[in-house]
């Protein structure tokens, strides 16, 4: 699949995932247009690297679809849905409010992405979500993430149905727990409510996996990249499963 001259949008792009799926991006010859709401961090990314472009946009509003639709000047070979969404607690006790504005930036912020780019994308471009674990094998303790990134799942198959028409598919990519800062919040959340250590939580973790290890940001990244092959069109509507051998349900 050629890539000269076309565009990835990454939103999330500066955040533990978007940084290296950026670079991954970059590598296999697109141009990219990064989003985040930070300005900030934004520069600091597009100074490394001429090939990233900057885009100042807040998922979680409307406005969202004018800037990023202003932004782009190309066609649209894939757009990357991966903001991280805030720590909200376990089930018994997150604020509502909490999670329902982590259903509203993972599947709210999809659907504007995607309409922002909506005339721009080619047949064979890739709409791609990044999930996780959690919203396929629920936890007590993150309510908000669960709960969105299993919405997540019926957007995804959804837009696959509304696209394929026009040769887009749509993909999601569903991460295990990787060591990161967020991670390392749930860790601390988790342990707090059970009077142990934050090392402890994440042993614990750990050994949910078959392999004893969490999942890596280079592992995602990889997993974006290669459903710029055309080979991927057969994954359109499913969901990538990057858990390290965590999940236990069938299929």
């Amino acid at each position: 699949m050629s890539a000269g001259g076309e565009l990835a949008v990454v939103v999330g792009a500066t955040g533990a995932f978007g940084g290296v799926i950026v670079e991954r991006l970059r590598a296999r010859g697109l141009t990219v247009l990064a989003v985040a709401r930070n300005a900030a961090s934004l520069d600091a990314l597009a100074s490394r690297d001429p090939g990233v472009r900057v885009c100042a946009a807040d998922i979680a509003s409307d406005a969202a679809i004018a800037h990023i639709a202003d932004a782009l000047d190309r066609p649209v070979r894939m757009v990357v849905h991966g903001p991280g969404v805030a720590v909200v607690g376990g089930i018994t006790r997150a604020p509502t409010a909490d999670v329902v504005d982590a259903v509203n930036i993972k599947v709210g912020g999809l659907l504007r992405l995607v309409r922002a780019v909506d005339e721009r994308l080619v047949s064979g471009a890739r709409l791609v979500a990044i999930g996780g674990h959690y919203g396929l094998e629920p936890s007590a303790y993150a309510a908000g993430p669960g709960i969105a990134n299993a919405a997540l799942v019926n957007a995804v198959r959804q837009l696959s149905l509304a696209y394929g028409a026009r040769g887009i598919t749509a993909h999601l990519i569903a991460p295990g727990p990787a060591d990161t800062e967020r991670l390392r919040k749930v860790a601390a959340d988790r342990a707090a409510l059970r009077g142990i250590t934050v090392e402890a939580v994440l042993d614990e973790m750990r050994a949910e996996s078959s392999i004893g290890a969490f999942t890596t940001p280079q592992q995602v990244a990889w997993a974006v990249a290669l459903l710029l092959d055309a080979e991927a069109d057969a994954l359109t509507g499913n969901t990538l499963m990057l858990d390290a051998g965590r999940r236990r349900g069938l299929p």
